[in-house]
């Protein structure tokens, strides 16, 4: 048997510490289906003295992250720590530069610095492997990098982040506020203390960059999605959705059109009976469509110690299983220096249309009011109706539901800005994206 694969691990929160447990538990199997064992020489973290519930006294521990990258006698250099900048930043690249493999579950540090890493890891002959950055136990990176070789990727879409489905499918369950399933989201550690990150699309907007770039040969482009959160959705919207016959899930959406690359990030509007409809709570789904294969759906855990430490450990393995020498697989699919500019697709027409919901007061001529609007703006109406309440007081603000067909977001938005004027709206407006059966 080959010598023993040694990493060091900086990060041991919940990810890290399930890592270094099924390292533990499994270390005989491991040992047995890589060829060679795999052995936890040292660790970085802030607080020592903390019980993890694992044994960490074989390890060498180190204070800073860095120097463990730098100085630690390892083969494989695991992030396990988060965020954008350092000392993740500056670790990963510390090891890369000596030619350490490098594991990392670090969407934010890929999104702002992947390409550079990606880069120096080529020179140094060295893998930069992240199969745990996007969702979760899902391995779409894998997929896109090796799996579908040779097939061309028209879209890649799908559900990304937990928290954001978790609170959808509570709301709509249970028929409680935004605010109220945030909350109990938190009190089950599904959401952080402070969620802007998630509910406000950017954990999503990350992960559908790095897909982005793996799926179409390109530099990845984080500021160059179009982003949008839950925030703004109301039971009201989940109702209304539910009477018309969908089911409203934040998606990520990266396609390849005519005019270049289109990467957007919304809540959508999905027919209740489409496979994407029904995945519910904290589970992930990401759907890869290509030339060959047709269309590719993965579901699965998409957060959770378990689900990302067994990515991770795949990742691991993965290394353990190389050949010495064996030419590596770039950490985007190409070599950097293949890797295509970004370009932004120019506006295009949605072709599912857009639900749009509007609280006006109740006054003569509104219907028809709102319906010359949409038309100035050559938006074409497939309903628009009062949504079904029983109203108290005949004098309290009145929903109206538009189901646009396909047209333009622009139009939409001209169109909106135009009513507005008109002094009978009351609150703001609520735009939505349909997407279609046939899209599904």
């Amino acid at each position: 048997m080959a010598d023993a694969l040694k990493i060091g691990i900086a990060g041991l929160g919940t990810v890290g510490a399930s890592l270094v447990r099924i390292l533990q538990e499994r270390h005989e199997m491991l040992a047995t289906t890589c060829g060679r064992p795999i052995e936890l020489v040292a660790v970085a973290a802030r607080d020592r003295s903390k019980d993890r519930g694992v044994d960490l006294a074989k390890a060498a521990w180190f204070e800073d992250a860095v120097a463990l990258a730098s100085e630690a006698d390892i083969d494989v250099f695991v992030e396990l720590m988060g965020g954008a900048g350092d000392p993740a930043y500056s670790s990963v690249k510390a090891a890369l530069k000596r030619g350490i493999h490098v594991v990392t579950a670090n969407k934010a540090l890929l999104a702002k610095h992947g390409i550079e890493l990606a880069a120096i890891a080529e020179e140094q002959g060295a893998l930069l492997n992240y199969e745990a950055a996007v969702a979760g136990g899902i391995p779409v990176i894998k997929a896109l990098r090796e799996s579908l070789t040779g097939n061309t990727v028209s879209r890649v879409y799908g559900i990304m982040n937990g928290t954001c489905n978790y609170i959808l499918t509570k709301m709509e369950r249970e028929g409680l506020t935004f605010e109220a399933c945030l909350k109990e989201a938190q009190r089950l550690g599904y959401a952080e203390a402070d969620p802007a990150f998630d509910i406000e699309g950017n954990d999503t907007a990350h992960k559908l960059s790095i897909l982005t770039s793996l799926a179409f040969g390109t530099a990845i482009a984080a500021d160059d999605i179009y982003l949008e959160g839950i925030t703004n959705i109301s039971i009201e919207d989940i109702q209304a959705a539910a009477d018309l016959g969908y089911r409203i899930k934040l998606l990520g959406v990266a396609q390849r059109t005519e005019s270049g690359i289109e990467q957007r990030v919304h809540p959508t509007m999905v027919p209740y009976d489409s496979v994407i409809a029904q995945v519910d709570g904290v589970t992930n789904a990401v759907a890869v469509e290509s030339d060959i294969l047709g269309e590719l759906l993965m579901v699965g855990p998409g957060a959770g110690g378990n689900a990302t430490a067994s990515a991770v450990l795949g990742d691991i393995a993965d290394i353990a299983k190389s050949r010495p020498g064996a030419q590596h697989v770039p950490a985007f699919g190409r070599p950097t220096t293949a890797l295509l500019p970004y370009k932004q697709a120019r506006m295009q027409s949605h072709e599912g249309g857009y639900f749009i919901r509007l609280k006006v007061v109740d006054r003569t001529g509104v219907f028809a009011n709102i319906a010359g609007h949409m038309a100035q703006n050559d938006i074409s109406l497939e309903s628009i109706m009062q949504h079904s309440k029983h109203y108290a007081d005949p004098a309290e603000p009145k929903t109206i539901i538009l189901v646009t067909h396909a047209t333009h977001e622009a139009s939409v938005r001209k169109a909106i800005v135009s009513i507005k004027g008109e002094g009978y709206l009351v609150g703001e407006p609520q735009v939505i994206r349909i997407e279609r059966p046939k899209d599904w």
